[in-house]
């Protein structure tokens, strides 16, 4: 055998062993568990209901006004701004409304910045602790609050905001824009 078929010949079958090795990822990230058996969320079509209940886990990121600001500081060293501004939307979705892809409760904002989401959210659970996840999703559930909205003047918004009260995530999460016609079978 000739020296270059051999290196195509090792080329194909080191593509067929990464191939194999992308369908086992995806099996077992279809059945996986996020940190400290986190669930890992599904995409929810339309007309379908959010999961029930807050997940405990978010519970110490109510009412911290300290989360927030360091969720606030992490958002801008990870260049979340990049893609979501201050929260008016850009590339990304703004997050200072009540419009909510993927759920809009602090537990489903961890979810989706954890796991990432279709169409360009990259998903950031290897690359940030657990800890940083909840308070970046405190700081960006902070964005549509009321309160935030009122103290924040001027061009550049979410500059000022307050801690997430519990009783606001007291809600599905998400529903559909009005106006939106679910087909049923």
């Amino acid at each position: 055998m000739s020296s270059r078929f051999r290196i195509e010949l090792a080329a194909c079958a080191l593509f067929a062993l990464a191939g194999c090795q992308k369908q086992d990822d995806e099996a077992a990230l279809s059945t996986a568990q996020g940190p400290d058996a986190v669930p890992v969320s599904g995409l929810l079509p339309a007309g379908s209901a959010a999961p029930a209940g807050i997940n405990r886990r978010a519970l110490p990121y109510y009412d911290n006004a300290a989360a927030v600001t360091t969720g606030k500081r992490l958002y801008n060293q990870m260049n979340c701004v990049g893609c979501h501004f201050n929260g008016g939307g850009g590339i990304g979705p703004a997050l200072m409304d009540d419009a909510w892809i993927y759920g809009g409760r602090l537990d489903q904002i961890y979810d989706s910045i954890y796991q990432g989401r279709p169409n360009g959210m990259p998903a950031w659970g290897g690359k940030l602790t657990d800890e940083q996840t909840w308070q970046i999703a405190a700081y960006v559930r902070s964005m549509s609050l009321p309160q935030t909205q009122a103290a924040n003047t001027g061009t550049t918004p979410s500059q000022h905001p307050a801690p997430v009260p519990r009783a606001a995530d007291m809600h599905a999460g998400w529903a559909l824009p009005a106006g939106t016609v679910v087909h049923t079978p």
